[in-house]
């Protein structure tokens, strides 16, 4: 099984390093302090053994000074095993005495999703349940849920904002609008200091090859041709990881518990013009391009507002398309292997 999937994958590392960055915590507190549901796939499925996944745990420049107890604090924290996450997590948040949980872990790709959607029920559901018993057994004073904007289903005119009716249109979409209300339901019901954010498309380094953008990128760079549903006019609203990354973390300091905010990144393109994009810049031609069969229920359009955490936390996005296309690409130019 793969540990970390579209977001889990891109936002791992970023959302580290965006902590590290913002230098708000006092020097003596560890990075665990703020919990990263998240197990990175090149420690957690390459290594042979705890010795070696450690090693290459510490390997990374944003951890080269964390030690077992750190790694075991975060990487165990996975949402994909519910009886082996109830068991890590209820050690790490008693031992360690955590507050903040920064819930990431989901299985995230549709078509995973639709041809088998189990995993999706174990991991963003289950899983998600599992952490919300034990954030409130052990008095987490903050909850902070990462969800997805395709829980509202295909939008034709208009955008989705937080009061938008939920109208999933796919396994995977279901499973986190079951996520999304089980949240919503704990702070109802018991109490617990939770946020929702929904998120357009992710994209940026390390994502997972399986996304739409790094597929295109390594296709490309092998020489082989791109694949588009359909007719490619599906929309989609993208969002570049480090600019989700800083939503996540002023949700954390400013937001309200027991709201929702939508986070997007005010790019939304058709999927024709996003593939045309990346063969600018990466200096090919659109012969590239093949038309495949459709997705089973394709959402035609998603367009995320964010006037919300615009206004009431002061947030928006840094990076265009263009600038945050041309990282990416950069990035996996640089890690071909």
């Amino acid at each position: 099984m793969s540990y970390s999937l579209g977001l889990l994958k891109v936002m791992g590392i970023k959302i580290a390093s965006t902590l590290l960055e913002t230098n708000k915590h006092e020097p003596e507190q560890k990075l665990w302090q703020a919990v990263l549901v998240n197990a990175f796939e090149d420690v957690l499925c390459n290594a042979s053994d705890k010795k070696s996944a450690i090693a290459k745990w510490q390997a990374n420049e944003w951890f080269k000074n964390s030690d077992e107890k750190d790694f075991e604090s975060i990487c165990y924290m996975s949402g994909f095993d519910p009886e082996y996450v109830l068991q890590r997590y209820n050690l790490a948040i008693k031992e360690n005495k955590i507050k903040t949980v920064y819930h990431f872990a989901a299985e995230s790709h549709v078509d995973n999703s639709i041809k088998s959607c189990s995993e999706f029920i174990n991991t963003n559901i289950n899983g998600t349940v599992n952490l919300l018993n034990l954030s409130m057994k052990y008095n987490v004073e903050k909850f902070i849920h990462i969800s997805t904007d395709e829980v509202y289903g295909s939008i034709e005119h208009g955008k989705f904002t937080e009061t938008t009716t939920y109208n999933p249109r796919n396994p995977y979409s279901a499973s986190k609008a079951s996520s999304d209300h089980f949240v919503m339901a704990f702070h109802n019901t018991y109490g617990l200091p939770a946020i929702i954010t929904n998120c357009s498309n992710n994209y940026g380094p390390r994502q997972h090859e399986e996304k739409l953008i790094p597929k295109t990128i390594k296709n490309l760079m092998m020489g082989n041709k791109v694949p588009i549903y359909g007719d490619g006019q599906q929309i989609r609203d993208w969002l570049y990881v480090q600019d989700h990354c800083e939503a996540i973390l002023v949700v954390a300091e400013k937001g309200k518990f027991g709201e929702k905010y939508n986070i997007g990144g005010e790019c939304e393109v058709k999927n024709f013009d996003l593939i045309k994009n990346i063969l600018n810049i990466m200096k090919k031609e659109e012969d590239m391009i093949e038309y495949v069969k459709d997705r089973p229920g394709h959402d035609r359009r998603y367009s995320t507002d964010i006037t919300k955490i615009q206004t009431e936390l002061g947030w928006s996005p840094r990076f265009n398309l263009e600038k945050g296309l041309e990282k990416t690409i950069e990035w996996y130019e640089r890690n071909r292997n």
